[in-house]
């Protein structure tokens, strides 16, 4: 049954979807993902300043990119390549830079409409803009209760599994043993809150980040004679022009949406979540920032992953390897058995930070429609039992769970984002005329947008013309 949903969902619904709707954001916008690109970093750098008690833009990046950067990263692309070939590489990349359109206009929304939470931080997302933009509560709810079910439960019964196979291969440890010690950090973590969870992502992410792609630059490094031919390898596998995989197209094509998605998140409606909670001078800002994180996701964490594979010699056609063991082999083929060692200990710290980012987006869902303890106290509870049950799974069972409820999240999130396109545009269009009068810092006047339903306490009206300051 879960593959026939799965078949359905992924060979025929959201290829078209995903691809389909990521072509057209991007030429409605015209581009706004390569616009802004090199302004994204100059936003970047702006990013670090913020009120008190209050998420930096840069913290909700690093956010992000903590759930992005997960076991997709190393265990999915493996699995992508061993069932799609080298050809789903090209299709992960596809998915990636479209995808970065979509994650500039689902994060804009989910900054716009941003609701100011009684301890004065933010919450926002999909929910919310389906519910204030839309005013559709039933499918609001729906996607609540998916987003619960998809990271709060499936995506984290993943990241446990993967640990907790990668630390057996590595070092002989049980897997039950990885589920006790997952289960007791995360259960220690979730307690303090989103501004916990925040500060140890800004020290964690950019170091394992930086970490595991200056691994990959030493293995290209290592056979650089090599990468043109890998490249063009990856590119000919994707249209059935590599003989090895001339029949292989529709799996590469499937397996590089599936798990392009599934590491990147773009569509999803995940990243709203994370980005609705950062203090911004306007919604679009957020947007741009966020759309960074898409490609340093893909293009830069699972193209390393990829390529430490293909550049081994260790992958073979038809090889029925476990995802994350394969990396590890691939790894250690390259620079010795301290390179298995390396992946797993990458491959901890980026699950890590993934099953505290997952925990966060399910307590948001959960608080959408329950903002009583009570629940929450037993979501917590569950959670745990999920990272448990997770390191004692099958590959199979877990990734068949997890790709259905995410295939349906990431249909809801889009239709409603497909709904709401015009205010989007609108949105992106008041930056981008602010930014064409020279106005470096752009800033959002709700007066402009008295038309829909913000909350006046996360964007006060305005009426009063930009600073001095502003402006420069």
């Amino acid at each position: 049954m879960l593959d026939l949903i799965n078949d359905l969902l992924w060979s025929k619904v959201l290829v078209v979807t995903l691809v389909g709707l990521g072509l057209y954001f991007s030429i409605r916008s015209r581009f706004v993902q390569f616009r802004y690109f090199g302004n994204m970093f100059s936003i970047f750098a702006e990013a670090f300043t913020r009120k008190p008690g209050q998420l930096s833009s840069f913290q909700a990046l690093m956010l992000s990119v903590a759930g992005r950067v997960g076991a997709g990263n190393i265990a999915g692309v493996a699995v992508a390549i061993m069932l799609g070939g080298p050809g789903a590489v090209f299709w992960m990349w596809l998915v990636a830079l479209l995808g970065m359109a979509t994650s500039y206009f689902e994060c804009s929304l989910g900054q716009l409409y941003k609701q100011r939470a009684d301890d004065g931080t933010y919450r926002g997302g999909p929910a919310y803009y389906i519910l204030h933009g839309l005013g559709n509560r039933p499918m609001a709810v729906l996607f609540s209760v998916l987003l619960l079910i998809t990271f709060g439960f499936g995506f984290n019964a993943l990241q446990s599994y993967t640990v907790a196979t990668s630390l057996h291969d590595t070092f002989g440890l049980p897997t039950y043993a990885s589920g006790i010690i997952l289960l007791v950090v995360i259960g220690l973590i979730i307690f303090g809150g989103i501004k916990r969870i925040a500060s140890m992502a800004d020290v964690l992410v950019p170091i394992m980040g930086v970490s595991y792609v200056g691994m990959a630059l030493i293995v290209l490094g290592m056979n650089i004679s090599e990468v043109p031919d890998t490249l063009a390898l990856i590119v000919r596998s994707a249209f059935g022009l590599e003989p090895a995989f001339a029949g292989g197209i529709g799996a590469a094509i499937v397996m590089g949406v599936k798990r392009g998605l599934f590491s990147n998140e773009a569509g999803l409606g995940s990243a709203p979540n994370v980005a609705a909670v950062a203090e911004v001078g306007h919604p679009a800002a957020q947007g741009i920032v966020q759309s960074l994180s898409v490609f340093i996701d893909t293009i830069l964490v699972c193209t390393s992953t990829a390529l430490i594979i293909l550049l081994s010699g260790v992958y073979q056609p038809g090889s029925e390897m476990a995802g994350v063991v394969l990396t590890q082999n691939a790894l250690a083929a390259e620079v010795g058995e301290w390179g298995r060692v390396f992946v797993s200990l990458a491959l901890v710290l980026f699950a890590f930070t993934t099953l505290v980012y997952n925990y966060y987006l399910g307590e948001n869902a959960l608080s959408f429609f329950n903002k009583k303890r009570g629940p929450l106290q037993i979501y917590r509870v569950l959670v745990i039992s999920l990272i448990m049950w997770g390191s004692l799974q099958d590959l199979s069972t877990v990734f068949g769970f997890a790709d259905i409820t995410m295939g349906l999240l990431a249909l809801v999130n889009l239709a409603a984002v497909v709904m709401l396109f015009k205010t989007a545009l609108r949105l992106m269009r008041d930056y981008d005329s602010q930014v064409k009068a020279g106005v470096k810092s752009p800033v959002f006047d709700a007066a402009q947008f008295s038309d829909l339903k913000l909350d006046p306490a996360a964007w006060p009206s305005s009426t009063q013309p930009l600073s001095e300051q502003q402006q420069r």
